[in-house]
């Protein structure tokens, strides 16, 4: 638990960080006059990227680095990984990601209170500093609850199915010490493709924790039940379809690969590895 709670910490701690230096630290600070562009939506992707690398080498020889309540569940129902533990980890990895959020806001109030003022909004009212700490979709779903949960079903399988494949050592898995690298880049893609429907939590933790804490921080009907103009109680998308998304993917890559790199790893060679990968994600 609490190298799920540290791991999770620093994916957080990173990846809310990178939200918040591109909504208020960088316009705030002077150092960018343009808008909110493109370029932001790159450090974002790789700040989220880079935190799941090295909460990975944090908690990965512990735990297993899962970091996501959607790798617990899914390698509890691979059944590598006991059920017993499922609760203490997703817990491990809410609390983290809380008291990621937590730090984070400590050190960039000044930027979002400036920001805000800036813009003559109310916090309960600025959609855009909620967004440094979790997700809500876009526009053009109106108040359509589908196209987010599909999207987060989605997101999320492709992120198990990749990361199957990675810690797969009967396929063509890198070494150990490079599993955390391919791991980041899986959410640097997942960013890159996905990201714009619905800010791509993929990881009902790192949408939930931080969400309770701008909740309590006075972001009000926007963090819980998660409601704004063309939106409303959107707080169970990111928690309920990540876990949908995590079962599907590992179960597509069980089905369709697993069973034939087992097969031609023939005999002498399946002694000599686990059947059941450890889970970094």
């Amino acid at each position: 638990m609490l190298a799920e709670f540290l791991g999770t910490f620093v994916l957080i701690v990173l990846g809310v960080g990178s939200v918040a230096l591109t909504v208020a630290g960088l316009p705030g600070s002077g150092r960018q006059a343009d808008p909110f562009g493109a370029a932001d939506w790159i450090i974002i992707c790789w700040g989220w990227g880079l935190g799941v690398v090295f909460g990975v080498y944090v908690a990965g020889g512990v735990s297993g680095a899962h970091l996501n309540p959607a790798v617990t569940l899914a390698f509890a129902v691979r059944r590598a990984l006991a059920w017993r533990k499922v609760g203490p980890y997703w817990l491990a990895q809410v609390m983290g990601a809380f008291v990621a959020a937590a730090l984070v806001y400590a050190s960039y109030r000044w930027a979002i209170d400036f920001f805000n003022e800036k813009e003559g909004l109310a916090r309960d009212e600025s959609l855009p500093t909620f967004s440094i700490f979790a997700t809500f979709p876009a526009e053009y779903f109106g108040d359509s609850w589908w196209g987010p949960l599909l999207d987060q079903i989605v997101g999320t399988g492709i992120l198990l199915l990749l990361i199957c494949a990675v810690t797969d050592s009967r396929n063509l898995a890198p070494l150990a010490n490079l599993a955390p690298y391919i791991t980041g880049l899986i959410v640097v893609a997942i960013g890159m493709t996905f990201g714009t429907n619905a800010g791509y939590a993929i990881n009902p933790a790192r949408d939930f924790g931080p969400r309770l804490f701008a909740y309590f921080e006075g972001w009000g009907d926007i963090a819980l039940p998660g409601t704004f103009d063309w939106y409303s109680g959107y707080w169970w998308i990111p928690i309920v379809g990540p876990l949908i998304g995590g079962v599907i993917g590992m179960l597509v890559y069980d089905l369709m690969i697993s069973p034939l790199v087992k097969a031609r790893s023939g005999p002498e060679q399946e002694g000599r590895v686990p059947d059941k990968p450890t889970a970094e994600g």
